[in-house]
C-alpha cells in the first residue's frame, strides 16, 4: 500500500493471546510441522476469527470490546494434550483443559455483541499448532506436543488486526 492510499476494509480477530515462553514454543512447532502461517500468526485461542469491517467502524468495535472484557472475570487457562479436527477441518491443537467454559462465555458474548454471527464450526477452545496440512503431519504434531502442558492467568484478551503484511495486537482489553 502506498502513501495516500485508503484501506477500504480493516481485518480483525479477536483472541486470547498465550503468553512467553509457551507462544514462541508452540509458534516454533507449527513453523517445524511445516504450517506457513506459523511464522505470521501469533500463538493464541480464537475468540473471533478473521473478520472484514471499515476503518470507521473499527473504533466501534474497540469500544464494544471495553466493556465485554469489563463484565467478564479473569480467569486460569491450562493446555493440555492434543486433538485434531481432521477429518472435518485439517487442523491439529493443544487442547484447553481448563479455562475452556470461561473462553466460551467469553466469545458468545464477543460475537454477540459484535454480531459477527455463529462461527462455521462449533465453538471449541483450542491453539492450533498444524493447520492445512496433510494427515501424517496432523497426526505427527498431535504426537509431538501430547505431553505438552501450561498454566497461565488470563487476565485480557487481544484485537489483532491485519495489515496487510501480518497480524499484529491492535488493543489489549483488561478483564475485570
Amino acid at each position: 500500500m502506498t502513501t495516500g492510499e485508503l484501506r477500504e476494509t480493516v481485518t480483525y480477530g479477536v483472541a486470547i493471546a498465550v503468553p512467553e515462553p509457551h507462544a514462541s514454543h508452540l509458534r516454533g512447532k507449527r513453523c517445524e510441522f511445516g504450517d506457513p502461517e506459523g511464522e505470521r500468526v501469533p500463538t493464541h485461542v480464537t475468540l473471533v476469527p478473521p473478520t472484514a469491517t471499515s476503518p470507521a467502524e473499527i473504533e466501534s468495535v474497540r469500544a464494544v470490546l471495553a466493556t465485554i472484557g469489563a463484565a467478564h472475570q479473569p480467569f486460569t487457562m491450562r493446555l493440555d494434550g492434543t486433538d485434531t479436527f481432521a477429518p472435518v477441518s485439517p487442523v491439529a491443537f493443544v487442547a484447553v483443559a481448563e479455562g475452556a467454559d470461561e473462553t466460551t462465555r467469553l466469545a458468545d458474548d464477543v460475537r454477540e455483541r459484535l454480531a459477527t454471527g455463529e462461527p462455521d464450526f462449533p465453538f471449541h477452545p483450542h491453539v492450533t499448532v498444524a493447520h492445512h496440512l496433510d494427515r501424517s503431519s496432523l497426526d505427527q504434531a498431535c504426537e509431538e506436543l501430547a505431553g505438552f502442558t501450561a498454566e497461565f492467568p488470563v487476565r485480557d484478551f487481544v484485537l489483532f488486526c491485519h495489515d496487510g503484511a501480518g497480524w499484529h495486537v491492535d488493543t489489549r482489553f483488561p478483564l475485570g
